[in-house]
């Protein structure tokens, strides 16, 4: 068994309460959830409005396909236009 891990910033723009920003990352969160069949959580930085910390988790027994899950979600994230991408930690153990 591999376990694959992510912690993603996301620095969001133009929010105006922790609401908007709690449905930026909800969506988020349901997306990789069901597009990628990945676990994701917010796990830091809950009280600020600009600022979110999601982890990402994935298991798999082969590597390569690990990885390549990994990057998709790195690229599907990159390419949504309502926050940029901060520090990015991997872990694959």
């Amino acid at each position: 068994m591999i376990v694959g891990t992510l912690t993603i910033q996301l620095h969001l723009f133009g929010i105006n309460s922790l609401k908007d920003k709690r449905h930026i990352v909800k969506s988020v969160i349901e997306r990789l959830k069901n597009r990628f069949n990945v676990s994701v959580a917010e796990v830091d930085c809950n009280d600020s409005k600009t600022t979110a910390l999601v982890g990402v988790a994935v298991v798999s027994n082969d590597r390569r396909f690990l990885e390549e899950q990994l990057d998709k979600v790195v690229s599907f994230m990159r390419n949504d236009g309502r926050f940029h991408l901060g520090q990015i930690e991997r872990e694959i153990f």
